[in-house]
């Protein structure tokens, strides 16, 4: 899900789904998917403070490599609702969001707000190589990535939004990830916000190592398990994001898995997102355990309380960077 996206893409649920078919690559049972070693629970009483979804959940915390986990899976038809009815691009245009949000994310503005509140969907970075979006959605992302110089293609399952990012002029793959076979390599892929849905986090990346050239990145974005805002807003933290965020990664696993993948050079950054900040906030006041939280698609509320947050609380949110807590980690990582 790329910042100001609203809903992440649905590739994450195609990644999820691939993964649960695989049983003798995951332990479907209370153990680490990582490890194999037993789960000890952290946090109970978590529900959907975004779309309402039915349903308790725990997180589940290794006792051996610290890795952290939502507790129970959903079932396989379970996900296929879930992802169906809530979750994929349902071709919405031209509300007040979405024009603001167009306006916004191609304008000086936007280019401006990420230098100073951090970007992470690499939207400021440039180049001239290959690069694929996997999960591009309907291709936001896409156009900005062009802009910036490379050639650029998508990945995308939901054949809704990927018709849109076509009609755009985009070529976009509607396939698995490890049904995925590009006629060459790519020298970027970017994974935002993506593998935190994944339970075969490891075949995902060695997935993203193959499509990628000798000496190809992966730019990865996702929540961090150790943000102290997590402790701060508790059961009400929009990075719990139950029940599709199903890992939650630290910096030392996420970079574990990176090396054991074999990738290189893994460089780790954190911010923390204005964005994520305000969601958080939204969350902890409009919440209401089965009701979908239509606060969160308030342009007006999201944008007073993101200033808010980029500029008086931006002290606490620098520190909490700094001390290795903050609410996002974003991972560059090169092939061998």
């Amino acid at each position: 899900m790329h910042q100001f996206a609203g809903k992440a893409s649905p590739v994450q649920n195609a990644e999820l789904l691939q993964d649960i078919r695989r049983p003798t690559e995951m332990n479907p049972k209370e153990d680490c998917i990582l490890c194999g070693s037993a789960l000890e629970r952290i946090l109970s009483g978590l529900s959907d403070t975004r779309f309402g979804t039915s349903g308790s959940y725990e997180i589940r915390r290794c006792g051996c490599c610290g890795f952290e986990q939502t507790w129970p899976v959903p079932s396989l038809a379970d996900l296929k609702k879930l992802y169906e009815a809530q979750y994929n691009f349902g071709g919405e245009t031209g509300t007040l969001y979405t024009r603001l949000r167009e306006w916004f994310l191609m304008s000086f503005l936007y280019r401006l707000w990420i230098r100073l509140d951090g970007d992470i969907s690499f939207h400021s970075r440039s180049g001239s190589g290959r690069l694929i979006d996997i999960g591009c959605n309907e291709g936001r992302g896409l156009r900005i990535y062009a802009r910036n110089g490379f050639q650029v293609e998508g990945l995308e399952l939901n054949a809704t939004a990927a018709a849109v990012a076509r009609s755009i002029g985009f070529d976009v793959h509607t396939c698995l990830l490890d049904e995925f076979h590009p006629k060459a390599a790519y020298d970027v892929a970017v994974l935002s916000n993506v593998v935190e849905h994944s339970l075969n986090p490891r075949q995902m990346l060695l997935d993203v190592s193959r499509i990628l050239a000798s000496g190809g990145q992966v730019w990865i974005s996702c929540p961090n398990s150790e943000s102290w805002l997590r402790r701060v807003f508790g059961r009400s933290w929009i990075n719990w994001h139950v029940p599709f965020h199903i890992l939650h990664f630290s910096a030392g696993t996420l970079r574990r898995l990176l090396t054991d993948a074999g990738f290189l050079n893994v460089e780790t950054y954190q911010i923390t997102p204005a964005l994520w900040v305000t969601q958080s906030c939204i969350a902890w006041l409009f919440a209401r355990e089965g009701r979908k939280n239509g606060q969160l698609r308030n342009p007006f509320l999201t944008l007073f309380l993101m200033v808010f947050a980029r500029f008086v609380l931006f002290p606490a949110l620098w520190l909490g960077n700094r001390s290795g807590q903050g609410d996002c980690l974003l991972v560059v990582a090169t092939k061998a």
